[in-house]
């Protein structure tokens, strides 16, 4: 699958939004449920935040240029921040219509239409957000995984909202409708402030993930030897897009062909165990003492400034 059939998921986000926002506003109109309209309100966040994931993937999926040697992969880190912002703002905005109607209790109207119109769009947030969960965990797009997420919150903050309406219908207690809404907004607050902070951390340049560095490491491992030797492995993520650096150690009476050769082989067995991802090498010569000591982040201050460079043999 294509980088920029991505987009077309970010469609399906939309719409499906613009339906269950019909829905789920047509359920409150008929039943007064502030569970309910809670439903109504999230679905709105998510129509904004379909909106964003399909800007961010537009520009994510854009090819390196000039000024973004390194691709426009971060612009997914700001839609999946955003969508978890707006979803703490949902989260407050149920939390305060949920404590005004449990101050003051209303019976409800209609419930059974109310519940059914309710099930069928859950129906339709379930289906999308399983959709886009796998293509985003596939395709490693945080953007896909926030929205479906964002969905999937949705969809059990509807199965909560169900749950209170037919409650009341039973027990005719009122207050149990805002209460369920309270309880909803917790659970929205949870989920949107993991995305935020898995967001901030793509943003820092976050290494990647152990799974992913155990495959490095298994390549590397396959290719040590007493005259190969790797150090300063450096990694980070930047949207679906994976960065991984480091220095390889070789005889320095090695020809640049051989070492080239060598560093041409371990870049390919990466790449195919790590799909898009850029590999930067570095040769250094085994024997050299400064070799050793070349494995920080800041390398003025593994090697001294005024160090004469050897002469090749």
């Amino acid at each position: 699958m294509s980088r920029p059939s991505l987009t077309r998921f970010a469609w399906m986000s939309i719409a499906a939004a613009l339906v269950t926002i019909l829905l789920k506003t047509w359920a409150w109109y008929v039943t007064g449920s502030v569970g309910l309209l809670s439903d109504a309100l999230e679905s709105i966040v998510n129509l904004i935040g379909g909106i964003m994931a399909l800007a961010m993937l537009t520009i994510a999926q854009r090819p390196a240029d000039e000024d973004h040697a390194f691709g426009h992969g971060k612009a997914e880190y700001f839609s999946s921040g955003v969508e978890g912002s707006l979803i703490l703002v949902a989260a407050a905005s149920i939390g305060f219509a949920s404590f005004e109607r449990l101050m003051n209790p209303q019976p409800l109207e209609q419930p059974g239409l109310g519940l059914a119109v309710a099930l069928v769009a859950s129906v339709v947030n379930l289906v999308v957000a399983l959709v886009l969960r796998r293509v985003g965990r596939e395709r490693r797009s945080i953007t896909l995984e926030a929205n479906a997420q964002h969905l999937l919150t949705d969809v059990w903050t509807s199965v909560g909202v169900l749950v209170g309406v037919g409650l009341v219908v039973l027990t005719g207690w009122n207050r149990l409708d805002p209460i369920v809404g309270l309880l909803v907004a917790a659970n929205i607050v949870w989920t949107g402030a993991g995305i935020v902070r898995r967001s901030i951390a793509g943003l820092m340049d976050t290494a990647l993930p152990a799974s992913d560095l155990v495959e490095v490491k298994k390549v590397l491992e396959g290719y040590r030897t007493n005259k190969v030797e790797f150090h300063a492995l450096w990694t980070r993520q930047s949207g679906s897009r994976k960065f991984i650096s480091f220095h390889v150690l070789v005889p320095g009476k090695w020809s640049v062909h051989r070492g080239h050769d060598l560093l041409e082989k371990i870049e390919r067995d990466i790449t195919a165990v790590l799909p898009d991802t850029s590999v930067f090498t570095h040769l250094e010569a085994l024997e050299d003492p400064a070799s050793w000591e070349d494995d920080r982040l800041d390398r003025s201050e593994a090697v001294p400034p005024n160090r004469p460079v050897s002469e090749s043999p």
